[in-house]
């Protein structure tokens, strides 16, 4: 029996829905002490006295770190340009920079105990001018004296010369200021960690070998002094790639005290000491000849930093939005400038995409700005100049190998009924509501860190087990893997288990993070059975007594005939390792439908179908299943979700009363249309990442439907989020005017 392409329900499911799922608060920890971390209530402050005596409890501050040799969280982001790399330290060392950052780490028997302890520690602040605004940054105060101006760095890339003859040459240029707003991961299951005296650390992270390479360098360790697990994961989304203050504050204490130490994050907390995502302000223009030719793409933006940098922060915005800027369209010539700046604010991390999402939005919402300013179809101008021939180099260097983008944007069109959405829009007009339909596309590049590493080992009962150095956090790798492997060898799936996250167990690997994982993961577990069977291969024809001996089905076969199974030749164990730095280009073209009541202003999306192309599939239902996932964060970044701070960089979206995210009631039946015929060339499934896919299409998709249903109104353009407030501002200042 194949088992690649098929939809097998999930081997995790059973334990996650009976609730047998072992997360990190589930976990036992005898004698353990709870941790509870006193924040900074401020901006941007200096600390002028703190006294922990009246707490009563053990206290980390950071002179006891510093006399510990502790230094700061490394950021490993390497973009090509310098960076302006101020030192963030574990706890404020002096100065406070953003609400939220860490202050002291305080210890007790209980969390109740450590809560209250926390509450009696005495810390004087003299506030500063703080600034939240990352437009305003390069003028405001300086945060940090390696940053003159609060710049972190300033990244280019393209040609800009072929992109100014482009517009000088242009019949039609369009332009519009596109803010990508910040948002925040938001995890059913917050930030945890537990901590024992031999440096093992039991975290829900995504990326455990990295995570253990920064901890090291952090506290002056040596890699093997420590031993990082992750058990199962209630979603990561990027936040949970990276270490943070709390895991050194848990380490170091378990040393002193010789006890393991316990951190479960709060919500509210989380809100503003994890990290957030996205946060791109762009200016983009687009270039067109008369027949709508795209010329030439310019984007020149101002990323968010925070206050500090955190680990991938850098790379978000330059070298992995780099990758997808022009989406999957013909584009000559292409330069973006993009500049990092320090605010008095959460620093910002990976997100579902990190940076593709930003660059798919910026030329997606330039082509449906252009349509309509010039009056061309907008499916029509998007077809015109989508990349119809592969291999196809792209202006800002990638590649792309294979694709059928024509192919899922018709697809998408002939789904759309667009010759009946004028009978739809009427129906809606009868009601007093705007009816708008958005049929865009997106193009993803996915492939996280470079490479990856797999290990597979059959022991003398026939059973397989798995090793790998990617990593899940909901996806479904314990059964997809399964599959891959079970196809392979020719055994059943029951025979195989799954190991990962577990730096005793797994000898390397990149973790989570790209949709990189079936990709390079894969490709890693393939090569791996294949060394097995080839370290299987000799045994089998000495037992079969053959010169030569073919492998097929999970036997091996003399000429003569006989054969003899690979289950019986274990114990056997084989690895692989791989240093792929190859992308695939996941993408597709999407639909949304949205009514719009101008009496209020609020949305409702009524109609979404995604028709996209993932190359070979090893298990549909899971694919579908993630793409909806992807589908309900990217629409919740349209509609509704918004990290916000006032003046005085306070936050004001700290809880889920102020920070909305979707909810079953706001979604529609989210249609996944998986287009068949055009697997990978760059990986031996034929593979693509989809991970992120959902993310990076929806809010282009959706934007394009309120944007369609606003047109009528005199409304030519709003950003993200479309919450009933902006849209009906906008359309009372249209009415206005």
């Amino acid at each position: 029996m194949a088992f690649i392409g098929q939809s097998v329900r999930r081997f995790e499911d059973a334990r996650f829905l009976t609730g047998q799922g072992r997360y990190v608060a589930d976990l036992p920890a005898e004698g353990a002490v709870h941790m509870v971390v006193l924040r900074s209530p401020h901006a941007h402050a200096r600390i002028t006295r703190i006294d922990a005596t009246p707490a009563q409890a053990f206290v980390l501050t950071a002179a006891a770190l510093a006399e510990a040799g502790i230094g700061p969280l490394p950021c490993s982001a390497q973009i090509g340009v310098p960076i302006a790399m101020a030192a963030r330290p574990v706890l404020a060392e002096g100065v406070v920079r953003y609400v939220g950052q860490p202050v002291a780490f305080v210890f007790a028997e209980t969390p109740e105990a450590a809560r209250d302890a926390a509450e009696r520690i005495i810390v004087e602040y003299e506030t500063l001018p703080a600034n939240a605004d990352p437009l305003a940054a390069f003028s405001a105060p300086v945060l940090h004296p390696q940053a003159p101006h609060n710049r972190a760095f300033d990244w280019q890339k393209g040609d800009l010369a072929a992109v100014e003859a482009g517009f000088a040459a242009a019949a039609y240029i369009t332009r519009l200021a596109i803010t990508n707003q910040r948002v925040t991961c938001a995890p059913i299951e917050p930030r945890a960690a537990v901590a024992f005296p031999d440096g093992k650390l039991v975290c829900n992270g995504q990326a455990v070998h990295g995570m253990r390479r920064q901890i090291a360098q952090c506290m002056g360790l040596a890699e093997g002094d420590l031993h990082l697990i992750t058990p199962d994961v209630g979603g990561g989304f990027g936040v949970k790639n990276v270490p943070f203050p709390e895991h050194i504050g848990l380490l170091h204490a378990a040393r002193l005290l010789g006890r393991p130490t316990r951190w479960v994050g709060e919500q509210a907390e989380e809100f503003a000491g994890s990290a957030h995502g996205r946060g791109m302000h762009s200016q983009g223009a687009i270039a067109l000849d008369g027949q709508g030719r795209i010329l030439a793409l310019r984007v020149d933006g101002v990323s968010e930093m925070g206050a500090y940098l955190s680990p991938h922060g850098p790379s978000c915005a330059t070298n992995a939005a780099g990758t997808a800027h022009g989406g999957g369209y013909a584009i000559a010539a292409i330069h973006v400038r993009m500049q990092g700046a320090y605010t008095n604010t959460t620093p910002l991390e990976a997100y579902r995409g990190a940076g593709k999402p930003e660059a798919n939005h910026v030329i997606e919402m330039l082509i449906e700005a252009a349509a309509r300013e010039h009056g061309f179809d907008p499916v029509a101008l998007r077809a015109k100049n989508l990349v119809a021939s592969h291999p196809y180099g792209t202006a800002m260097g990638m590649v792309i190998a294979d694709g059928q983008f024509p192919k899922n944007l018709a697809a998408a069109e002939a789904l759309a009924d667009r010759a009946g959405f004028a009978g739809r829009r009427a129906a809606s007009a009868a009601q007093g509501r705007l009816r708008g339909l958005g049929l865009a596309c997106f193009m993803e590049t996915a492939r996280g860190g470079f490479g990856e590493w797999a290990r597979v080992r059959l022991d003398a009962e026939g059973r397989v087990e798995l090793a790998l150095g990617s990593h899940s956090n909901g996806q479904g790798h314990e059964t997809s893997f399964c599959q891959i492997a079970a196809d392979h060898l020719g055994l059943p799936m029951a025979d195989f288990s799954y190991v990962q996250g577990d730096t005793s167990r797994v000898l390397k690997g990149q973790g989570h993070g790209g949709a990189r994982s079936l990709h390079q993961g894969g490709r890693a577990l393939v090569e791996a059975m294949d060394a097995l069977i080839e370290k299987a291969r000799p045994r089998a024809a000495r037992l079969l007594q053959a010169q030569s001996v073919v492998f097929a089905e999970g036997h091996f076969r003399a000429p003569h005939g006989a054969s003899l199974a690979l289950a019986a030749l274990g114990p056997l164990e084989a690895e692989a390792e791989h240093d792929s730095a190859l992308c695939t280009f996941p993408h597709g073209a999407q639909i949304a439908e949205v009514e719009i009541d101008p009496e209020t202003g609020e949305t409702t999306l009524t109609r979404y179908i995604a028709c996209d192309d993932y190359g070979a599939l090893v298990n549909p239902m899971l694919t579908i299943g993630q793409v909806q996932g992807g589908l309900a964060q990217g629409i919740g970044q349209a509609l509704m979700e918004r990290i916000a701070y006032d003046g005085d960089g306070q936050l004001l979206s700290a809880t889920f009363m102020d920070y909305a995210l979707p909810r079953a009631a706001d979604l529609p039946d989210l249609q996944v249309h998986l287009q068949p015929g055009c697997p990978a060339s760059v990986n031996p499934l034929g593979v693509k990442g989809v991970g992120q896919a959902g993310a990076i299409a929806a809010p282009q998709v959706v934007m394009a439907a309120v944007l369609d249903a606003l047109a009528g109104r005199g409304v030519g353009w709003i950003d993200m989020p479309a919450r009933p407030e902006v849209v009906w501002k906008a359309l009372g200042q249209a009415g206005a005017g």
